[in-house]
C-alpha cells in the first residue's frame, strides 16, 4: 500500500485536518493507496504556493526552463517501474502504464523544446513614431484537472506546456489514480523545478465539487484545463466562465472508424480491435462505432470476430490476460446496462458481453439502431457497435450523427478519396488508414461539439497558456487633438 501526501510548496504534507481516503484495486479489493484528503484550506495553500513561486519561474531564461524540463523527462522515464507498480489503482495492464510513461516523458521533452518558441510579432501602426508589438507572456497560476484512465499521460499534459510557457501549476489529482498523479509532482520536484512550481492536491471523492470550485474561484488562478467526461466538463466550463477564467476542455468521445468498400480489411480489423479494446476501451479516443460499407461488412465481421477471440480480459496479474480490468465494478454494471438495452431492442451480440465483477470481455454488437442508448451514449468500455451504410455519403452521415467529435478514422486504399471524407468529418482529429487511438506530444489534440474546445500539444497550446498583450513604444513627438 502506498501512502500519498499532498505536495504544497515543495513539501510533502498531510491534509490540515488529518483526513485520508483509500483507493482499492478493482479486481482484488485490496487497498492500493491511502491518500491525504485535502481541505479547502489546503486548496488555498496550494494556489498560494504556486503564486509565490510564479515570479521566479516566469523570470527564468527559456533555456534554463528547458534544461529543468528535460531533466524531469529523464527522471520520469527512469522511474517507470514506480508508475507501473501503482497500476493496481485502476486495474490496468502494466504495458498500458509503461506506454503512459513513455509518452508523458516525450510530452515533457516537447514542452522543453517550446520554451524558445513563444513568439510575439511587430504590428505596423498608423501613429507616426509608434512601435507596436504583440507579446505573449505567462499568465500566472494554471489549474490542471486530470483523469485516471491514462493517468501519467493526461496529468503530465495538464502541466507540461503551462510550465514551458512560464506559469506555475496546481494539479488536481484524480481520486482514482492519486498515487500516480502525486508521483508526477514528486518527479518534477526532484528534477529541481523549484518549490511551489508544481503543487498536487488530492481529495476524497465526496469533496471533489467543493475543492474544484474553490480552486477555480481563487483569484490567483488565471487559466484552467480539464480532461474528463463531458458531464463534468460542462460543470468546469460553467465555473470557469462564472469567474472569467479561460478553460481548455478535452472531453468525451464516440469515435467512428469508417471502412470503405476498397479498404484493406486486415489492416482495418487490427486498427479496430486496438482502438476499441485497448485499456478496456477506457480512452477518450476509443473506437466505439465501426461504420462499414454494407458490401464488405460481413467479411469485415468475420475477420474481427476471429481477432476478438484472441483478446481475453482478466486479472492484470494473470499471465494469460491480454486485456485488464475496468476501473471498478460499477463501470461494468453501467456498460452492461447499455449492452442489455441494445439487446432488448433488437441488437445482435456477435462477441463478448460476459461480465464478471470488473472484468468485461471485449464486446461487438450488430443491428444497433438510433433508439438504443448505445448508439449515442459513450460507453467508455470495451464495446464496439457495427453500423452498415451504402456508399461513402451514408458512411459520412452516420459518422457525423453524434454529439461528440474528438477522434475518427477512415480506411481506404484510395487516399485522395479518404482525405476528401476526412475534411468533412466533424472531429478534431482524423486518421487515414490508422486507428482512432493515437497521440503524439507535438500534435494538436482537441475536439469539437461535445468533445470540448481548445487543443493541447506543443505550439497549439501556447495561445491557451500565455496572455497576449499589446505594447507600444513611442519614438518622437505625438500629436493629440486637444
Amino acid at each position: 500500500m502506498l501512502d500519498v501526501p499532498l505536495l504544497i510548496g515543495g513539501q510533502s504534507c498531510p491534509a490540515r485536518d488529518g483526513r485520508t481516503f483509500e483507493r482499492c484495486n478493482p479486481v482484488t479489493g485490496e487497498v492500493e493507496s491511502r491518500v491525504a484528503a485535502a481541505t479547502l484550506d489546503d486548496a488555498d495553500a496550494a494556489v498560494a504556493a504556486a503564486q509565490a513561486a510564479f515570479p521566479t519561474w516566469a523570470a527564468l531564461a527559456p533555456n534554463e526552463r528547458r534544461t529543468r524540463l528535460l531533466r524531469a523527462a529523464e527522471q520520469l522515464q527512469a522511474r517507470s517501474g514506480e508508475f507501473i507498480a501503482a497500476a493496481g489503482e485502476t486495474g490496468a495492464m502494466a504495458n498500458w502504464y509503461g506506454f503512459n510513461v513513455h509518452l508523458a516523458a516525450n510530452m515533457l521533452r516537447e514542452a522543453a523544446c517550446m520554451t524558445t518558441q513563444i513568439n510575439g510579432e511587430i504590428i505596423p501602426s498608423d501613429v507616426p513614431g509608434s512601435f507596436a508589438m504583440a507579446l505573449r507572456q505567462p499568465c500566472g497560476v494554471v489549474l490542471g484537472i486530470a483523469p485516471w484512465n491514462a493517468p501519467v499521460i493526461l496529468a503530465t499534459r495538464a502541466i507540461a506546456m503551462p510550465l514551458a510557457c512560464g506559469n506555475t501549476v496546481v494539479l488536481k489529482a484524480s481520486e482514482i489514480s492519486p498515487a500516480v498523479h502525486r508521483l508526477i509532482g514528486q518527479v518534477l520536484q526532484d528534477a529541481g523545478l523549484g518549490d511551489g512550481v508544481v503543487n498536487v492536491i488530492c481529495n476524497a471523492p465526496a469533496d471533489a465539487p467543493a475543492i474544484v470550485e474553490r480552486l477555480i474561484a481563487n483569484p490567483a488562478v488565471r487559466r484552467v484545463n480539464f480532461t474528463g467526461s463531458t458531464h463534468v466538463g460542462r460543470i468546469v466550463g460553467e465555473l470557469s466562465a462564472r469567474h472569467l477564467k479561460p478553460a481548455l476542455l478535452e472531453l468525451g468521445g464516440k469515435a467512428p472508424l469508417l471502412v470503405l468498400d476498397d479498404a484493406d480489411l486486415d489492416a482495418a480489423v487490427q486498427a479496430a480491435a486496438f482502438g476499441a479494446y485497448f485499456n478496456q476501451g477506457q480512452i477518450c479516443m476509443s473506437t466505439e462505432r465501426l461504420i462499414v460499407d454494407a458490401r464488405i461488412a460481413d467479411a469485415f465481421i468475420d475477420k474481427l470476430r476471429t481477432k476478438i477471440a484472441t483478446l481475453r480480459a482478466g486479472d492484470p496479474a494473470a499471465s494469460d490476460s491480454v486485456l485488464g480490468s475496468l476501473v471498478d465494478v460499477s463501470a461494468g454494471q453501467r456498460i452492461k446496462g447499455l449492452i442489455d438495452d441494445a439487446l432488448a431492442k433488437g441488437a445482435t451480440l456477435l462477441a463478448g458481453g460476459q461480465l464478471d465483477g470488473s472484468i468485461l470481455q471485449p464486446t461487438l454488437l450488430d443491428d444497433v439502431t438510433p433508439d438504443m442508448r448505445l448508439y449515442r451514449e459513450e460507453s467508455f468500455g470495451p464495446v464496439a457497435v457495427l453500423l452498415r451504410g451504402e456508399g461513402d455519403e451514408e458512411l459520412l452521415r452516420l459518422a457525423n450523427d453524434s454529439e461528440f467529435g474528438l477522434s475518427a478514422a477512415i480506411f481506404s486504399r484510395d487516399t485522395a478519396r479518404a482525405l476528401a471524407l476526412a475534411q468533412r468529418i466533424e472531429s478534431g482529429i482524423c486518421h487515414i488508414n490508422g486507428p482512432t487511438v493515437h497521440d503524439e506530444a507535438q500534435m494538436p489534440f482537441g475536439g469539437v461539439k461535445s468533445s470540448g474546445y481548445g487543443s493541447f500539444g506543443a505550439k497549439a497550446s501556447i495561445e491557451h497558456f500565455t496572455q497576449l498583450r499589446w505594447v507600444t513604444l513611442q519614438n518622437g513627438p505625438r500629436h493629440y487633438p486637444i
